[in-house]
Parts: structure tokens; C-alpha cells; sequence
């Protein structure tokens, strides 16, 4: 019996997916006079906006449909601005929310989550930037060579989320410096290496879902800060 059991039970396991090269790109638009920061989708904000999807499991051949998120995303000369839009199932939160300083280890929780970098040569040096739906938040200065240091780094990124509990859907936005992860100048056709990601459901990691934009298709590790297998965010016109 047991032999006729174990067969179905792996062939119900999900697969790792295979990395396609080149791999995912988000080409944003240039704004020149942006609206102020919310989280309305509709509003004058993000009328200019561009879109991506996420909607793949950061390392298996699985999709989550009824999850799928909305990026939203266009540049100013000075800040890059992101909306994140949401559906979900149930929420898992830290509680109450503190949007007075960074949270650690709001991952987790649900979230989403933003890797940006300009080094394409030290590619394992980048930034991450993280929402809840409470409007929780934290921002990280990740160098994988040297882990712990520059805990002290700010990037001066605003902030905003929202919970429509009837609609079963949360939105995060935010307003990042664009000096805050490259010293070099963006200028229509700049570059950067970047990921983005959704972590959501309650339980252990196990049974909670991760989500990539650009699936990293890595197992036995940390599906998230895998810079090899990064997208890219592309700045226009």
C-alpha cells in the first residue's frame, strides 16, 4: 500500500522552476511633476504609471490567480514612486501597527518587498525596502559579504498602506530616493537590477505563499535575496 501511496504524494510536491534568461523587465515612465503619495490607484497620482504583474511562486511552477498584484511604478528626477495593489485571502499582521520607526522581521508577516541596485559588478550589494498592510515598514542596506552591518542606514523613504477589508484587498505605496541606492545620476535608459515580492498567508514559512515578480527558483533557501537571478527596472522617458 505504501508503495502506491508515496508516488502520488511526491507527484503532488510542485517542482522547482527553471530561471529564463534575459530575465523579467519593468520599464517605468518619467514624471515630471508628480501628484502627492496615496495609495488610490484611480487617483492623478498614478495615472502615468506603468504596470507589472506578480503572480508565480518565487520557486516552484505554481501560480496564485486569485492573488494577483498590481505594480504599479514611474520615476520623478528625484524619487522613485511604487503601489503595490493586493488581493488576499486573510491577513496576517503584527499588531497594533508601529509606523514610527522600522519594524524587524516583518517578513514575517504579509508583505511586500522591494530589492534595488545599481552595482552590476558586486551584485550581492543592494537595498531592500518593505510595506505591511498596516503601513509597517523597514528598509535595509543588504550587503550579503558583509551580513550586519549598516544597520543604522535610512534611506528617507515615505510611506503609505491601506486595508479594504470589504474588497478583501490591501495597497502599499512608497516614494524612494533615488539617491538612496545609486550615487550615479538617473537619466532616461538607466538601469537597475531589481526584484520585487509579496509574502502572504499565515503559518510557517512552510505554508505561507512567496511570491516573486521575477521567480528566483531557488529550494532549501531563502527564495528572496537571490541577486543572481534578478529582473530589471528599467527608467524611460
Amino acid at each position: 500500500m505504501a508503495g502506491s501511496v508515496l508516488p502520488a504524494l511526491y507527484a503532488q510536491t510542485p517542482a522547482p522552476c527553471e530561471v529564463s534568461h534575459p530575465t523579467a523587465t519593468f520599464s517605468i515612465p518619467h514624471v515630471k511633476s508628480p501628484h502627492a503619495l496615496n495609495t488610490d490607484p484611480r487617483s492623478a497620482t498614478w495615472k502615468k504609471a506603468a504596470s507589472a504583474w506578480m503572480v508565480k511562486d518565487c520557486s516552484k511552477v505554481m501560480d496564485y490567480p486569485d492573488l494577483k498584484t498590481e505594480i504599479k511604478g514611474f520615476w520623478s528626477d528625484t524619487d522613485l514612486y511604487l503601489l503595490f495593489i493586493c488581493p488576499y485571502r486573510t491577513l496576517n499582521l503584527f499588531l497594533p501597527p508601529e509606523n514610527d520607526k522600522p519594524r524587524r522581521g516583518l517578513w514575517d508577516r504579509d508583505v511586500v518587498e522591494m530589492f534595488l541596485g545599481d552595482d552590476w559588478e558586486n551584485i550581492r550589494h543592494y537595498r531592500e525596502y518593505e510595506i505591511a498592510p498596516t503601513a509597517d515598514w523597514i528598509d535595509l542596506a543588504i550587503d550579503l559579504d558583509h551580513r550586519g552591518q549598516n544597520r543604522g542606514w535610512r534611506s528617507g523613504w515615505k510611506t503609505t498602506a491601506r486595508i479594504e477589508e470589504q474588497a478583501k484587498v490591501w495597497y502599499a505605496a512608497c516614494q524612494i530616493p533615488l539617491k538612496s541606492v545609486s550615487e550615479k545620476e538617473v537619466k532616461p535608459g538607466t538601469r537597475w537590477r531589481a526584484n520585487l515580492y509579496r509574502i502572504d498567508g499565515e503559518g510557517p514559512d512552510s505554508q505561507r505563499r512567496f511570491m516573486c515578480w521575477q521567480p528566483t527558483c531557488v529550494v532549501n533557501r531563502d527564495p528572496n535575496h537571490v541577486p543572481e537571478n534578478f529582473g530589471t527596472l528599467n527608467f524611460t522617458k
